[in-house]
């Protein structure tokens, strides 16, 4: 699917406004991760406004496709997004982490209308987003599921257990989104644990693999429709390395393993806004 003109613009403005009231509702909660957030947000901006099917007044129907946020410390980019698409009010993203809110750290299948899957343990996302695609497969249900992933997620042994099993029982409606922004908590992956050649290990257990820039959404949007509408019950599982940046956006906070759990102060909001045009 390619976007025109039109349709590109108005996604890059729904992704710089995203990234403002992750911003800011990281602010307000005094908690949370920015960096991972910031590098996501364009990936699940054009899966929820441009790829996937879903529907906010029921956000149970039964043949909306699936998405589950495995690196569900980024919860704020998914929060955002859901508001943006009306699953429940923007004034709710101030209560962010807040004792008692639908919002918590990290996503709650049970407390927020629209999130698929409860997430936050690393290295599951995977092998949950397989047994809700397995289970569409005995229903006949013609609906996607999208997972996506940290690069340092990847050093979760369970995850390759999971990418192994989707190629043996050949999940060809899954497809796993990498986030490889090249940082994690303490550093560099390169350097804490290596997770390349990530083309070359996905390939090897059986995955079609297509590598994307992540911030490109001509390219995200082409790339995830492409892998839907190919998908068949049975078949490849599909795999896309998306290359982005850790805090895109925010000269402040790109490619910058600080910021991967710290939350913007005063003056660095003021500075962040400003740079997203949102004085």
């Amino acid at each position: 699917m390619l976007l025109a003109a039109e349709e590109l613009q108005l996604l890059s403005e729904r992704a710089r406004l995203l990234r403002v009231g992750i911003l800011q509702m990281l602010h307000a909660s005094k908690s949370g991760h920015t960096g991972g957030s910031l590098s996501a947000i364009d990936i699940i901006c054009a899966l929820y406004f441009a790829v996937m099917r879903h529907n906010p007044q029921e956000p149970r129907w039964q043949f909306r496709d699936r998405f589950v946020l495995s690196k569900g410390h980024a919860a704020p980019a998914l929060y955002a997004t859901l508001a943006e698409c009306g699953y429940f009010s923007r004034s709710s993203l101030a209560t962010l982490r807040q004792l008692g809110s639908s919002l918590q750290g990290h996503p709650n299948s049970r407390l927020t209308p629209g999130v698929d899957a409860t997430s936050g343990s690393l290295g599951q996302g995977l092998s949950v987003a397989n047994g809700i695609a397995l289970g569409l497969r005995l229903d006949e249900n013609p609906a996607h599921t999208f997972v996506l992933l940290g690069d340092g997620e990847l050093q979760e042994g369970q995850v390759w257990e999971a990418a192994m099993s989707a190629a043996h029982f050949q999940i060809g409606k899954v497809t796993a989104i990498v986030d490889n922004n090249g940082l994690q908590i303490d550093g560099f992956t390169k350097d804490i644990m290596n997770v390349e050649p990530l083309v070359d290990k996905w390939s090897a257990f059986g995955w079609d693999v297509e590598v994307i820039d992540g911030h490109n959404l001509t390219e995200v949007v082409a790339a995830l429709s492409a892998k839907k509408s190919a998908a068949q019950f049975w078949g490849k599982p599909t795999a896309i390395i998306a290359k982005t940046i850790k805090g895109k956006g925010v000269s402040l906070f790109e490619n910058k393993a600080k910021y991967h759990g710290v939350v913007p102060n005063d003056e660095e909001l003021k500075i962040a806004l400003k740079e997203l045009g949102a004085e």
